[in-house]
């Protein structure tokens, strides 16, 4: 027992572990830098970032374990001296091994997670995603260093390396199922998406019996003990069912609701909660065209983002519009724009005149449109706002249609000399302050 241990403590002090440990933090460190937006605040691109991290952490980490393997062989002669298995060993080099590959990982979550708690996060984490990385990092340390073990020549770790390197480099993000096998390569999720919790189980079964069949196969090699066919048989069953399973998934990415974050007056604004702090700039923007609207049938009261592949509409007092998940400068302004154009008749604004253009500059806040009739322009340009709103409510429908003409600018609705009480809210959309 005193051989042994002695032997365990050599194994425990070996530069091979104290390189792997800052190398590996290192490289998932840069990883995640790249993979990471300034505006991470989703919990499913979190997990994104994380799980790519391992295409660049697995070659080096199988390159350092096959490294290792190659520069430890020539000892052997040294637990030769204790009446262990041949095979303990190897598995306790993987444990150590592993164990610095999952102290690199660990390192690297702790910092994608931090940065993600900087930012207003929304969504849920998933830790599944976290445990199928950690898995796939795991089994590239197997695979690197039973190669090592192996194949013990010094270009052994430089040719693992470059092995799994291509092999990660062969994923590509939502193109086929191959792209989930670990490493997994998943693209970077829009939002009202979400990641599918089932795919990252499989991950984890595939890795975890890919992982066991190599292992168990080369205690088999080494030790001549064939009744360890029965557990690799197992393991190769899992490793078939969760290949199955990965083929026939439809992706890792599934459309999900969320609950918005709304601001409520004087209209009611509504985007994904990770971009709650874009609603006052949003409020501010969509408040005059809203006004402007009332009293005709485009009128709305509430604003709602929805996902990319919903179309743009404006019905039932509520505007759906699209908003960059960056929000890069002029959201804001190209969400009122979006209502604009949901007014149309797409069909009959095929070739729109330059009168709806008139319009729609003095809805959207914009300077007068040069158009060709420059007396009707200057017509339309005299009027008052209150005119203007009039107007609009009798002729929406050529508005709307784009059939506006010379003749509708010509007869504008007389202005009330009384108007009637408004509601707060119609009060609000005018400018004054809300009621206490």
């Amino acid at each position: 027992m005193s051989d042994l241990g002695r032997v365990l403590r050599l194994d425990a002090r070996r530069t091979a572990l104290l390189v792997a440990v800052p190398v590996l933090t290192l490289a998932g460190t840069a990883a995640t830098v790249l993979s990471l937006c300034p505006s991470v605040a989703y919990w499913d691109n979190t997990v994104v970032a994380l799980v790519n991290a391992v295409r660049f952490l697995g070659p080096v980490a199988a390159g350092l374990a096959a490294w290792a393997a190659v520069r430890e062989r020539p000892l052997d002669y040294l637990r030769d001296l204790t009446a262990r298995s041949p095979a303990t060993g190897v598995l306790f080099d993987l444990l150590l091994l592993s164990s610095a590959a999952l102290v690199s990982y660990l390192a690297v979550t702790a910092l994608v997670v931090a940065v993600t708690l900087v930012h207003e996060e929304a969504g849920h984490p998933h830790p599944l995603g976290a445990v199928a990385g950690a898995g796939a990092l795991v089994l590239h340390v197997v695979v690197g260093y039973l190669t090592g073990r192996v194949v013990p020549h010094r270009v052994t770790a430089a040719l693992v390396l470059a092995v799994t390197s291509l092999w990660a480099a062969l994923r590509v993000p939502g193109e086929s199922w191959w792209s989930l096998l670990p490493p997994a390569a998943l693209p970077r999720l829009d939002l009202f998406t979400t990641l599918r919790p089932a795919v990252f189980a499989d991950q984890v079964l595939w890795a975890a019996g890919t992982t066991t069949v190599l292992i168990l196969g080369y205690v088999m090699w080494v030790t001549r003990r064939f009744l360890i066919v029965l557990p690799l048989a197992v393991a190769l069953a899992a490793t078939a069912a969760a290949t199955l399973d990965l083929r026939g998934s439809s992706g890792a990415v599934a459309p999900a609701a969320a609950e918005q974050a709304c601001r409520r007056w004087p209209l009611t604004v509504c985007v994904h909660p990770a971009l709650r702090h874009a609603l006052p700039r949003l409020m501010e923007q969509v408040t005059p065209l809203a006004a402007r609207l009332d009293g005709t049938p485009g009128a709305f009261t509430r604003v709602e983002q929805r996902p990319a592949w919903v179309p743009v509409t404006v019905a039932g007092g509520v505007a759906a519009v699209h908003i960059d998940e960056n929000l890069s400068p002029g959201y804001a302004a190209r969400a009122v724009r979006q209502i604009s154009e949901g007014l149309k008749d797409g069909p009959a604004c095929a070739s729109p005149n330059g009168y709806r253009a008139l319009v729609d500059a003095w809805l959207l806040g914009d300077d007068p449109r040069a158009v060709p009739d420059s007396r009707t322009a200057r017509r339309f340009a005299s009027w008052s706002e209150h005119r203007r709103r009039a107007w609009l409510r009798l002729h929406f429908t050529e508005y709307r249609t784009c059939a506006l003409g010379r003749g509708d600018f010509r007869t504008p609705h007389r202005e009330k000399e009384h108007r009637p009480a408004k509601h707060p809210r119609r009060e609000a959309l005018d400018g004054a302050r809300p009621p206490a």
